[in-house]
């Protein structure tokens, strides 16, 4: 909704603010979606291990897009911080 601006200004800090709220509650779309916000740098900044963190939960084709701009310590910390989510909210 903030993200695109359907029916309010469109507003990338808001929409960032709402994805992490449905990713954090284990929404798919709503990690994903905020994967692509770190990944694009709207409304926070460009982080590539972030992005990949988020949308490593959603498990698609995606992620390789990502893994294109890191480095393998880059990775390894995003598998980290997927894993260390997981074990949190599961």
């Amino acid at each position: 909704m903030y993200r695109d601006g359907y029916g309010v200004p469109k507003n990338d800090a808001e929409a960032v603010k709402w994805h992490r709220r449905a990713a954090e509650q284990g929404l798919v779309e709503g990690q994903f979606n905020l994967g692509v916000m770190y990944y694009e740098g709207r409304g926070v900044p460009v982080n590539n291990v972030r992005s990949y963190m988020w949308v490593s939960k959603d498990a698609t084709e995606n992620l390789d897009v990502v893994k294109k701009q890191m480095t393998p310590a880059q990775i390894g910390e995003a598998q980290a911080l997927a894993s260390e989510w997981w074990e949190k909210h599961n």
